[in-house]
């Protein structure tokens, strides 16, 4: 998604209940690696990159009836 002039790439998560961590701590290290390796293959193929290109990562978490919205949840910096 777009919000202004900022890429947004949304990772969706549900969970039943929180009994393992809930929704938004199944976001691992390991699967925002993931994500970030998507997203930089989706930027080249449309001619960009984590350096030319104004994005970040947000995870909306559902737990149960709960809903989290994290906000620039992780970025490519932590992960370079």
């Amino acid at each position: 998604m777009r919000q202004g002039g900022t890429l947004v790439f949304v990772e969706v998560r549900y969970r039943k209940s929180n009994a393992f961590g809930g929704a938004a701590a199944s976001v691992t290290p390991v699967k925002q690696r993931k994500l970030l390796h998507t997203a930089s293959l989706w930027l080249a193929r449309h001619n960009g990159s984590f350096e030319t290109v104004d994005c970040r990562f947000d995870v909306v978490a559902f737990t149960g009836d709960d809903i989290e919205w994290l906000t620039n949840a992780f970025s490519s910096e932590r992960h370079c």
